[in-house]
């Protein structure tokens, strides 16, 4: 068999594949929430869930549950964490529900938030030395328990779905991913809380975690969104990517020093989707010129190395993303991803369903077509919601 026939033989025999990729945002991370009740409503089950900090949280509720109780451990998990206080606002937008959302995250800093952090007490000086696994301002050591109540490690462990998470060991800066998959460079550990913590474990907020005795942070300081490592080790097959972004990395001009400071924490953890689908859609081009230049080589040219290795520096298979973006709202500031109020948790959850479920209906999406190893994004829900001061509905 040649390298062509050897290719054509792969990719034809694996399934289309459904993947749900997740980025980190802290409390934003409610948006992921509704946009699956919306995914699992519309009939559409993930074969993979990839995840990085709050994304990898969300991405153990899913692929550790049955399919018809992860929408409820899903709400589990977000209504233990989120909290109503004394006092409720019933304005939508301006400097009273600003001070509002301030205020909640003020909260949430000061007194931890429940089953996911709590305030070392005294709070750590800069040059006071202490055990590793202690260098942070909150404990998460709820969390821990969290995970263990609201996720079924043996069902993730037994593959049911795919699941991965990625985190960055500290000491040399490289990117790890833990996946059940035990493949594709990813580690060959079984998946346990502490892989989904070391994902999460932001710097100097969070604790760094000890797995097999290297020590992780979040995977977020690297990359804040599993897209690439998806695209890398997918099988060569057609697949379609829900790509749930709590970041938007387009925006306005800022007004306001607090401004500043969301529009840089936005650049910052942005996933820049279009970087990453860019590169898939040069290398895809590249093995498509290789397999043209296959058909008009000698048969005795045809098992070269350099041509195999040319026909397989990218899997087989059409790709499409549907990219849901949890753009700002106008109350928003830069404590947007630690303000765990139950009103704005509630908003963000019902921001992501709507704006799944508007895309998900929308004609250019349902009547998509793809030509054979194409990589198409599409950004639809963008144009649903009026655009605020601080934020930018154009696509990422």
């Amino acid at each position: 068999m040649n390298a062509e026939s050897a290719a054509v033989s792969s990719s034809s025999s694996d399934a289309p594949q459904s993947v749900l990729v997740l980025q980190g945002g802290g409390a934003l991370g409610a948006y992921q929430a509704g946009v699956y009740e919306a995914l699992a409503a519309e009939g559409h089950a993930p074969d993979w869930v990839a995840g990085i900090s709050i994304g990898a949280i969300n991405a153990a509720i899913i692929a550790g549950n049955a399919a018809e109780e992860r929408v409820g451990k899903l709400r589990s998990f977000w209504d233990g964490v989120s909290h109503e206080l004394l006092y409720r606002l019933d304005v939508g937008n301006g400097f009273a529900r600003r001070a509002f959302n301030e205020t909640a995250a003020a909260w949430a800093a000061t007194f931890g938030v429940p089953g996911f952090f709590t305030p070392r007490i005294p709070t750590p000086l800069p040059e006071w030395p202490d055990e590793i696994g202690r260098l942070s301002f909150y404990d998460t050591t709820p969390l821990r328990q969290t995970l263990l109540d609201l996720v079924d490690f043996d069902r993730i462990n037994h593959g049911e779905t795919r699941f991965s998470v990625g985190a960055v060991n500290m000491m040399t800066g490289n990117f790890a991913y833990f996946d059940n998959a035990r493949g594709s460079g990813a580690s060959d550990r079984k998946i346990g809380p502490e892989h989904i913590m070391a994902s999460g474990a932001l710097p100097p907020g969070f604790p760094p975690v000890e797995i097999d005795g290297e020590w992780y942070w979040d995977g977020g300081l690297v990359s804040n969104t599993p897209l690439q490592y998806v695209l890398d080790n997918r099988s060569p097959c057609e697949m379609t990517v829900f790509q749930v972004d709590l970041f938007p990395s387009r925006g306005a001009v800022p007004k306001t020093m607090a401004d500043i400071a969301q529009r840089e924490k936005d650049i910052r953890f942005s996933s820049r989707t279009r970087l990453n689908t860019d590169l898939s859609k040069r290398l895809q081009d590249m093995r498509a010129a290789a397999q043209r230049l296959c058909h008009k080589l000698p048969p005795e040219l045809q098992d070269d190395p350099d041509l195999r290795q040319l026909l397989g520096c990218r899997p087989a298979g059409a790709v499409a993303v549907l990219h849901l973006i949890n753009r700002p709202r106008g109350y928003e500031t830069m404590s947007k991803d630690y303000e765990f109020s139950r009103m704005t948790v509630t908003e963000h959850w019902e921001a992501g369903k709507a704006d799944a479920h508007f895309s998900l209906r929308d004609g250019r999406w349902t009547g998509r077509r793809l030509k054979p190893d194409e990589i198409m994004t599409f950004d639809l829900a963008g144009k649903r919601r009026p655009r605020h001061p601080q934020g930018s509905n154009n696509e990422e």
